[in-house]
């Protein structure tokens, strides 16, 4: 039985891949996520916005009427960059001397600057590939959609140009046209898109007026917004495809395959289930193809997504309107 396939051009020994969370910045989780089986490994995002606000908290407490010359501040810009930077690519170092699967470094910024600065020290530290964490916020009332997809883009742009590794975008589910943008992003030379990313769901704390964090961890129910993408948007884009969210089993995964994924990632379900359940995912996925007489994961990749569809979008109402056949709910 032949799990692998490849991954952003680089060969996988199955399409599980763990991304990056923080169960992926301890080199004894990487060892342990190896030996269950994981095809790769998404290392936890380095983020921008923790440098800047780490600088911010100094600034702070530097600033007062005491010290008012805030020169030499800039050495803690500088220094503070320089040491969150040193620790994550000792992180990418470490990762690639303790195991032999693909290592991915994750780089979440919000600055083109910064993305090129974090990209190349990356790529010199011996990442595999780079995955872009992307999300802009569209909370700005005076910046259109087509503007804030032209900063995605020359984003990447800038990043692919930096760097000669291969570079993957993880993106959200909130475009306007999400189907056209993903077809661009595809386009725009990037290897692989992941779909979607997974954000902080905000809840209020009545009480005390605080807001908390709401369902950390991604449901089950979750896979049926990637496998609904993953499905319409497989076969049709220019690279390869990668679902992310709600995947929690060995089912999880035959069914993003099926609808044409070329790998699946798993987070949430390891934190429940602990890291060596990938076998078990893994075994499912085996026992399933020997079931239904498959061999390798091409056999049965794609087999139903809709670019099998003549008409997609009739497809897609057909199975709607069976659904609420006979049920007697008020859809108006």
């Amino acid at each position: 039985m032949d799990l692998s396939v490849s991954y952003l051009g680089l060969e996988i020994k199955s399409p599980v891949v763990v991304g990056s969370s923080g169960i992926t910045t301890s080199i004894e989780n990487l060892k342990k996520i190896e030996k269950s089986g994981a095809g790769a490994v998404v290392l936890k995002s380095i983020f921008e916005e923790e440098i800047f606000y780490e600088y911010e908290s100094i600034l702070k407490k530097e600033k007062t009427q005491e010290t008012p010359d805030y020169g030499y501040l800039d050495y803690y810009d500088y220094k503070i960059k320089e040491d969150n930077v040193k620790k994550y690519l000792e992180l990418i170092k470490s990762a690639k001397r303790a195991v032999n699967i693909p290592v991915i470094a994750s780089c979440n910024c919000v600055s083109s600057w910064e993305w090129c600065f974090f990209a190349k020290k990356i790529e010199e530290a011996g990442a595999d590939a780079i995955e872009l964490n992307m999300f802009i916020l569209a909370s700005d009332f005076t910046k259109t959609c087509d503007g804030i997809e032209k900063t995605y883009l020359s984003h990447i742009d800038a990043i692919k140009k930096a760097v000669n590794i291969p570079v993957s975008v993880k993106l959200s589910y909130h475009f306007a046209d999400l189907a056209a943008f993903v077809k661009r992003v595809s386009e725009s030379g990037v290897d692989g898109v992941v779909l979607f990313n997974r954000f902080f769901h905000p809840d209020f704390d009545i009480e005390n007026f605080k807001i908390v964090p709401s369902n950390v961890l991604s449901r089950s129910s979750d896979l049926a917004i990637s496998l609904r993408w993953m499905s319409i948007l497989s076969g049709r884009m220019g690279c390869d495809l990668i679902a992310s969210t709600g995947v929690h089993d060995g089912a999880s995964v035959i069914k993003e395959i099926l609808a044409g994924a070329d790998a699946v990632q798993v987070v949430s379900s390891l934190y429940k289930n602990g890291i060596e359940f990938i076998s078990d995912m893994l075994q499912d996925v085996k026992v399933w193809m020997e079931k239904h007489g498959f061999e390798k994961i091409d056999d049965f990749k794609g087999k139903m997504s809709q670019v099998n569809s003549p008409n997609p979008a009739e497809y897609e109402r057909v199975q709607f309107m069976k659904y609420f056949e006979g049920k007697k709910y008020d859809l108006d």
